[in-house]
């Protein structure tokens, strides 16, 4: 049965369904909906946004819908224009505490249709539940609030990109809002107006701190090199694999730095015609794996639609990995569940975690979560700091 939460905030509970409104229980049957709220976390639903790949409600709307959808949205950002203006707190409050009920239902009644529509017309994506779980996860994240102190990097901030920095702090939420749509890789964006964390300039990273003792950053050694090397067959080495490649790959004619520069060149150069790059990694057995000359799907069975031969590998390669460290992070925060301890949040390939001194022998656990791979063991690097901007490389 189709319904629509009322509200995205876990602590609003109400939803439209069958032309009631419900708010206390959900009705059993409903199990399909638009997209995720904090009040779904422990019910299996489907949900359209994941089968249309992340678009809007207004980009997959039927044409026989469009103007109704379009004088809806009208009138809601009206009437978030004037909640703006009341200066109404809308994480403290409930949306149907404080819109008229007749527009509450024409709202969820349209959002109903344009949902019904596209479980007709779209095909079910392979990584649904997948998605769904790393939905429910950075809903989470989302939920807490950073710990910025701007005092250790006040140095720093008398530049324009340092003004600029603190313009965005002022006007945004101090939150890490991510969105799983917003690369075509699924690769994690930020959403306007929350904390910029993915572009954060390494200047400024001092101003994050923990809310408990410590942050601990588990990061990939070479991600994507790994993965392409897990992707080709063969065994992932156990230490550094720029070394590995300068002894290995390179006849240890270069030094790392040098190894660690050509083995990036050509793999983000598709026209590259390295001879020892190519011999140790495969690319065309990769991407003709994976690639059937239009459309990727990869490992995690994420679809790529449309991909030319000049983006196909890389497409591969990031994508898979992104939706590694997506499952390893998955897997740490269930095991942080009944912690203090907690994820605070992921840049690209690393995941940072908010860790309690007295949870600390929880470290070496973690490490062995996120280094044992569906494709082998991935070397791990460990940092430990005060703030984000003081971390420092540490080994067990």
């Amino acid at each position: 049965m189709l319904f629509q939460p009322l509200d995205s905030k876990g602590k609003c509970v109400g939803y439209y369904a069958e032309n009631e409104f419900f708010f206390k229980e959900i009705p059993e049957t409903a199990d399909k909906t638009w997209y995720y709220s904090s009040s779904l976390k422990d019910r299996e639903v489907e949900y359209a946004r994941i089968y249309c790949g992340g678009k809007s409600l207004a980009e997959v709307c039927p044409d026989d819908l469009k103007p109704a959808w379009e004088q809806i949205t009208k009138k809601l950002h009206a009437f978030l224009k004037s909640f703006k203006t009341s200066k109404l707190n809308l994480d403290d409050l409930c949306l149907y505490d404080i819109v008229p009920e007749f527009f509450l239902y024409e709202f969820s009644d349209t959002k109903n249709s344009i949902t019904k529509h596209i479980f007709a017309n779209f095909t079910r994506p392979k990584n649904h539940n997948f998605l769904v779980n790393v939905i429910k996860m950075i809903t989470d994240i989302k939920q807490q609030n950073l710990n910025i102190n701007i005092d250790p990097i006040k140095s720093k901030l008398m530049s324009v990109g340092g003004r600029n920095f603190i313009h965005r702090l002022q006007n945004g939420k101090p939150v890490c809002d991510y969105n799983p749509f917003g690369t075509i890789t699924g690769r994690l964006t930020t959403m306007p107006n929350t904390f910029p964390i993915l572009t954060l300039n390494k200047d400024f990273r001092g101003c994050l701190h923990p809310t408990q003792d410590w942050f601990l950053e588990l990061d990939y050694n070479a991600a994507e090199i790994r993965t392409l090397l897990a992707l080709t067959g063969i065994a992932q080495p156990r230490g550094d694999i720029h070394e590995w490649n300068r002894k290995h790959v390179y006849r240890e004619q270069v030094t790392r730095e040098e190894a660690k520069k050509r083995i990036f060149a050509w793999l983000y150069n598709p026209k590259s015609d390295d001879h020892l790059s190519n011999r140790a990694y495969d690319k065309e057995l990769v991407k003709n794996k994976y690639w059937d000359g239009q459309n990727i799907v990869t490992e995690f069975d994420r679809e790529i639609k449309d991909v030319d031969n000049h983006h196909a590998l890389n497409y591969i390669i990031q994508s898979t990995t992104s939706d590694l460290v997506l499952s390893k992070a998955l897997e740490i925060h269930e095991h942080l569940e009944d912690m203090e301890s907690r994820i605070a949040f992921m840049m690209h390939d690393s995941i940072v975690i908010d860790l309690k001194n007295s949870e600390r022998s929880a470290i070496i656990k973690l490490l062995q979560i996120f280094g044992n791979t569906r494709f082998g063991k991935y070397k791990v690097n460990l940092s430990l700091g005060k703030n984000f901007g003081d971390m420092k490389r540490v080994s067990l």
